[in-house]
């Protein structure tokens, strides 16, 4: 028998490891019960810390204690329902639910990709997984075999388009042209884990926008070279079996219902600027007529809703897929009837959350852990690059992000916030990290969906062919992502809307 490789024994070992870890469910809730023994341990140890802003001493609480046992058993249904993104993702997939139901995304998709030239189509595919982040079942179901497809179809090998798509839709999570409902979540727990902090402080969807717009332009072209200059001409030719395919292309009637929905799209937003733009907005701050910390900023998660619903609608309409009020319904209750295991996540994920905070071990570890650094001189570039490579090793073994930042953000955001760095730069770090490792986990979980995607072209293609097809992606855009989020750092740049790199 052929003795296996050290990199063969070690994607072993993850698959192993990673397959052994409960559901994030079951996970939360032995994290939380951690919480509680810690709490407990910590109380009677005496630890403490003195807060740096109010110079007040800070103790932890027994949540073992009679008041604690109290607190976790009164405020169980409080915890679940006033977890911040619970709200911000009900209402956006309401928006999503329609836009996609009628078929909207799926033609954008496709029009993205076969409207561009034969020498675009690496780039365009690319482009294309990153738009897909506004809902991404589209780019995982839709465009990977679609990519796959393309490529097959212009005569070069499929696996190279698949790559290509692959890259885009899952490598290029921390980057967008446009908010999706990933922002809300991720916000959502920046907030709850900032409010350790500042109770008064509020991260809104758009806090890594300028970020993400600058790092979607750098995975089109990165992982266009790497799809042409690496992942092709290793693949070679392709040999097997399975014909190429007739690519099915937009109808008139989509072209149709594609014109009116753009209409309609910069209809919407030429009224939402009406509100923040004229110095009388409606949804500028009425205090300060200011537009950062405005009512529309503040409700953004309701413009998101309406950017989705109004063209999906309109979209719908032209081509029947939507017919009349009930199919608009019947839509919005379809994107929210695959919300269910989210729901459960976020009941054992929000328990943890508010049983860390109330426990004060967060405020505690955060004061005393930046202290730590500041000592060491362990601050600056260093520690960021650790964080991100820390995020992206988690990621080998955790595939839901808002799981992972669930678990990060109440330890690293305080961290990082006593140490100057404001909560959205610091979600930004985190989102390169959890993204150059997405396409390398078994954990994703759409992994095997992935490869049974691969095994259409060779049956022999496994986790292994994948993992080997993606590291380029993976180590190229880590060294590259560095690179961008260290000279946003050395030149000061707000990684968003309300987002500079320190604190105010």
């Amino acid at each position: 028998m052929t003795k296996k490789s050290r990199f063969a024994r070690v994607l072993d070992t993850i698959e192993v490891v990673g397959n052994k870890l409960p559901h994030p469910a079951t996970l939360f809730f032995m994290m939380a019960a951690l919480i509680a023994l810690l709490s407990w341990w910590a109380s009677a140890a005496g630890l403490e810390a003195i807060h740096p802003a109010t110079g007040e001493a800070v103790k932890v609480k027994n949540l073992l204690s009679a008041d604690g046992i109290r607190w976790i058993y009164t405020n169980v249904e409080h915890n679940f329902v006033k977890f911040p993104p619970l709200g911000l993702v009900l209402v956006i997939m309401i928006g999503i639910g329609v836009a996609e139901g009628s078929g909207l995304f799926t033609v954008l998709v496709r029009q993205l990709v076969l409207g561009a030239p034969k020498k675009l189509i690496t780039a365009s595919i690319v482009a294309a997984g990153i738009f897909s982040h506004l809902a991404s079942e589209v780019g995982y179901v839709i465009l990977i075999p679609l990519g796959a497809m393309i490529f097959h179809a212009l005569g070069r090998h499929p696996m190279a388009g698949f790559a290509a798509a692959f890259a885009g839709v899952s490598a290029g999570f921390g980057s967008n042209f446009l908010i999706g409902s990933v922002d809300p979540i991720l916000a959502g727990l920046s907030t709850s884990a900032a409010q350790i902090i500042d109770p008064a402080m509020n991260i809104n969807p758009m806090v890594n926008y300028f970020f993400m717009v600058v790092s979607a332009l750098m995975v089109v072209f990165v992982g266009t070279w790497i799809t042409e200059k690496i992942v092709e001409p290793r693949l070679g030719a392709y040999h097997g079996t399975e014909k190429p395919l007739e690519i099915e292309q937009i109808t008139p009637l989509e072209k149709k219902g594609l014109k009116w929905a753009g209409w309609g799209t910069l209809l919407f937003i030429a009224l939402m600027a009406y509100t923040i733009i004229p110095e009388e907005g409606l949804l500028r701050d009425p205090e300060t007529g200011g537009i950062l910390r405005s009512p529309f900023f503040s409700g953004i998660v309701v413009g998101l809703l309406l950017l989705f619903m109004v063209p999906g609608m309109i979209y719908g309409i032209i081509v029947g897929t939507i017919k009349n009020d009930k199919d608009v319904i019947k839509h919005m209750t379809h994107s929210m009837k695959g919300l269910g295991g989210y729901i459960v996540l976020v009941f054992f994920a929000a328990q943890f959350i508010y049983w860390f905070n109330y426990s004060n071990l967060g405020l505690v570890l955060a004061i005393d852990g930046a202290e730590f650094l500041r000592n060491v001189g362990f601050t600056g570039i260093p520690l960021i690059i650790a964080f991100v490579f820390l995020a992206a090793f988690l990621n080998l073994f955790m595939g839901s992000a808002s799981a992972k930042w669930a678990i990060m953000a109440p330890v690293f955001i305080p961290m990082f916030m006593l140490l100057d760095y404001h909560p959205g730069f610091t979600q930004a770090a985190f989102r390169v990290g959890d993204s150059v490792t997405n396409v390398i986990t078994p954990m994703m979980s759409y992994f095997a969906l992935i490869v049974t995607y691969a095994q259409k072209y060779d049956e022999k293609n496994g986790i292994g062919t994948i993992i080997s097809l993606m590291i380029p992606y993976t180590v190229i855009f880590l060294l590259v992502w560095l690179v961008l989020i260290t000279a946003w750092m050395l030149l000061g740049l707000p990684v968003g809307f309300d987002g500079p790199v320190h604190m105010p």
